[in-house]
C-alpha cells in the first residue's frame, strides 16, 4: 500500500503574520517560493502516482515548484473557512473573545464569500478526500498539497480521531509529511519535515 505525501504550501504574507487565511487567495512570498523549490528533493524520494491540490494559487504554485508535475484540483482541500475571522490574527480575535482558541471555539459567520465552517464540516470534506484516494493508495503514493489546518484535520481523520484532534499536529509552511500504515493500521510515518533536512546525509 502506498503512502499519502502531504505538503503544506510555502509561506505567504498572511501566514508569516499569523493571519487566518481561509478562502482569501494570497500568493506565496519569495521565501515561500524558495521553500517550495527546496522541498523538491524530498518529494523526488517518493514515486507519486497521483497529485491532488487545493484550488488556491498558493497550493498550486507550491505543487509546481516542488516538481509534482500534473495535478488535479480538489475543492475539498480548500483551507478551513474562517468566516468572520478571515484575515485576523488570534491576538486580534482575543481582543473581543478573551481566551479564543480556534479548535475549541470555532468560527463566526462572515460575508457571503466567507460564511464560515465548523471543524466537523471540514472533517466531512477531508473524509471525502480520503475516500477518493483509498483505491489509489492500493497502486502507490498519492500527494496532497494544501493548507495547515485542513491537512491537520485530514491527519486526525486518517488516524481515526475526531476532526478537532487536528490540534495535536502542528504543521509549518513548506514542509512534507507522510501518512502510511503499520500492520495495516494507519500511522504517521514522518511529520513536518522541513526542506533543509533534504540536505542532511543519512547516517552511515
Amino acid at each position: 500500500m502506498g503512502e499519502l505525501i502531504i505538503l503544506r504550501h510555502g509561506e505567504t504574507e498572511w501566514s508569516r503574520a499569523g493571519r487566518h487565511t481561509g478562502r482569501t487567495d494570497v500568493p506565496l512570498t519569495a521565501c515561500g517560493e524558495e521553500q517550495a523549490r527546496a522541498i523538491a528533493p524530498l518529494v523526488a524520494n517518493h514515486q507519486v502516482i497521483r497529485v491532488l491540490v487545493s484550488p488556491a494559487a498558493r497550493a498550486r504554485r507550491t505543487a509546481e515548484l516542488a516538481g509534482l508535475g500534473t495535478y488535479e484540483s480538489d475543492p475539498d482541500l480548500w483551507e478551513w473557512d474562517y468566516g468572520g475571522y478571515e484575515g485576523l490574527t488570534s491576538a486580534q480575535i482575543r481582543e473581543n473573545v478573551p481566551g479564543f482558541y480556534l479548535w475549541r471555539d470555532g468560527t463566526v459567520p462572515g460575508d457571503a464569500d466567507h460564511p464560515g465552517e465548523s471543524v466537523e464540516q471540514v472533517g466531512k470534506r477531508v473524509d471525502a478526500v480520503l475516500d477518493r484516494v483509498a483505491p489509489l493508495l492500493a497502486e502507490g503514493n498519492v500527494a496532497l498539497v494544501a493548507h495547515g489546518h485542513v491537512l491537520r484535520i485530514l491527519t486526525a481523520r486518517w488516524l481515526g480521531l475526531d476532526p478537532a484532534e487536528g490540534r495535536l499536529f502542528a504543521l509549518d509552511t513548506g514542509t512534507l509529511s507522510t501518512l502510511g500504515t503499520e500492520h495495516e493500521y494507519p500511522v504517521i510515518t514522518s511529520w513536518n519535515v522541513p526542506p533543509l533536512e533534504s540536505l542532511i546525509p543519512p547516517p552511515g
